[in-house]
């Protein structure tokens, strides 16, 4: 599932080419990536608006349009969006929907497993009405302090913690996993138990991480690809997810996984003990 790294990629390699245009046409391929309004009411809304911004709201991008309004996409488990020469599109089997714009350009959103979304919002207040985030791990006001104080009183794992989207925007089982491995914390340890020492080490290597993510275009292992059909190359420097039996780069015990909450869990018995 693209995390924050790759949403933000997404946005880098779109904003040079796309903040301007004018949407000229939707085509909806599949309804169902729609949420909210058909695929007709999208097409009324877009068309003619021109694109002021590109910004990204933990793991969603977001289109703002010149008259306040916004588009929202999320591409969940398999989404992409790939930018196009409109007088040559390449459909595939999995397009779902494509927005073309007035300099010719069509952006192709395709989704193998029909998870992802997009959505109209009319101003800030809607949008922030059905899309309810935490705060985003490059914001300024997310300091240790403003960690310790989420990680306060919970007692659910810290890594159950760290994927709630309600907590901290952005953050999905890659970036988690690799957070919780630098900082030296088990993934099952209670959220509260943590010392200010291990707080400040969480916060450090949260930012470290999904800084190296962004630096080196996100971790693709088979759908994420960025707007140019580019891989990321974020995979080669894993040091537990996905390493189930391979060799702790830091102390040579082999990587082991466990579930929680429904979803695995990479670490190092020896660095994370």
């Amino acid at each position: 599932m693209p995390e924050l790294p790759e949403v933000e990629t997404v946005r880098r390699s779109l904003a040079p080419r796309l903040v301007g245009d004018v949407f000229a046409a939707v085509e909806v391929d599949f309804p169902g990536c729609v949420e909210g309004m058909s695929p007709e009411e999208l097409a009324e809304r877009l068309c003619g608006r021109r694109v002021q911004r590109l910004d990204r709201m933990g793991k969603y991008l977001r289109f703002l349009l010149d008259d306040g309004s916004s588009l929202a996409v999320h591409l969940r488990m398999t989404g992409r969006l790939i930018l196009q020469d409109g007088h040559a599109l390449e459909r595939n089997p999995y397009t779902r929907a494509v927005f073309r714009f007035a300099s010719g350009l069509a952006l192709r959103f395709d989704d193998l497993r029909k998870f992802g979304r997009v959505m109209w919002f009319g101003d800030e207040a809607s949008l922030k009405r059905r899309i309810s985030l935490g705060i985003d791990p490059f914001d300024p006001e997310f300091t240790p302090e403003r960690l310790g104080g989420m990680l306060s009183g919970r007692k659910r794992p810290v890594k159950s913690f760290l994927l709630d989207q309600g907590h901290v925007a952005g953050l999905g089982n890659i970036y988690a996993d690799e957070s919780l491995f630098r900082a030296g914390i088990a993934p099952w340890r209670a959220a509260s138990s943590l010392s200010r020492d291990e707080v400040s080490r969480l916060h450090r290597a949260i930012r470290e991480v999904l800084a190296e993510g962004i630096e080196h275009k996100g971790t693709s292992f088979r759908d994420y690809v960025d707007a140019d059909g580019q891989k990321g190359g974020f995979q080669e420097r894993l040091r537990v997810y996905g390493r189930e039996g391979m060799p702790c780069p830091s102390c040579g015990r082999a990587v082991q996984r466990i579930v929680l909450s429904g979803r695995s869990s990479f670490f190092c018995a020896g660095c994370q003990g």
